[in-house]
């Protein structure tokens, strides 16, 4: 509330100096349109660079000092000598970037682990689906790499990028999810509900997947956050999985 404070403190010394400066006191009107005309730029940017989602990518949601904000994860194949790879026959390497702390990138371990088991389990039909992430060297990549990230909360994001890119199948457009993982596929609870939210809205992000356990925060929010967003509210990653694909 504070900057908010400054931020109109701004615009109506901008106004005034106007008025001073060329004797015209007609009203002004300040939009989203001409905000930045006061205020020289504007302090946030959308963070959104797909419009269309390829295989591999997903969409987390994250809580940070300014709120909230969206969070693309990417997966990519790699070769073996970016992934640290030793030769053919041997179980596919793992390497994530993006100025990770130590719980994402213990996200990023369980959600490979898991991800391997479920294919295994709900992809009998496709088996080079299967053998994808057991034999091929993966790159998991956060953008904007000089922003740090931790928290509890990626592994079913990251747990649907490594299962996309394995099948070669993009997830649903305008889908963002958040909530960790256990080893056995059970979706654990998150922090920041308000705030992922809002930042889902922001950016067009009109479908969220959410842990059952959150469900009762959601319910708190008020109406305005809540408009025009579909909540999903899941307990095991096989719900999320019926979700996307």
């Amino acid at each position: 509330m504070r900057s908010l404070k400054r931020y109109i403190n701004k615009i109506c010394e901008k106004i005034a100096f106007r008025i001073v400066e060329t004797d015209n006191e007609e009203q002004t009107t300040v939009s989203k349109d001409n905000v930045e005309d006061f205020i020289v730029t504007a302090r946030y940017s959308s963070s959104k660079f797909y419009d269309e989602m390829p295989p591999g990518v997903v969409i987390g949601l994250a809580y940070n000092s300014h709120g909230g904000s969206i969070l693309y994860i990417e997966s990519s194949k790699a070769n073996a000598a970016v992934a640290g790879g030793k030769g053919e026959g041997r179980t596919g390497q793992l390497k994530v970037t993006g100025q990770l702390g130590s719980v994402m990138q213990e996200s990023s371990a369980i959600a490979l682990t898991y991800a391997r088991s479920f294919l295994a389990k709900h992809s009998a039909d496709n088996e080079e689906a299967q053998k994808f992430l057991e034999q091929i060297d993966i790159h998991i990549h956060f953008p904007e790499g000089s922003t740090p990230k931790d928290g509890p909360s990626a592994g079913i994001s990251i747990t649907t990028a490594l299962v996309s890119l394995a099948m070669g199948q993009p997830i649903m457009k305008n889908t963002g999810m958040t909530g960790e993982i256990s080893l056995n596929g059970k979706v654990l609870p998150i922090g920041g509900v308000k705030e992922k939210t809002m930042a889902a809205g922001r950016e067009g992000v009109n479908t969220l997947i959410f842990p059952k356990a959150n469900e009762k925060d959601v319910k708190k929010l008020p109406d305005y956050i809540r408009a025009g967003i579909t909540f999903h509210f899941v307990e095991d990653y096989k719900d999320v999985f019926d979700i996307v694909f």
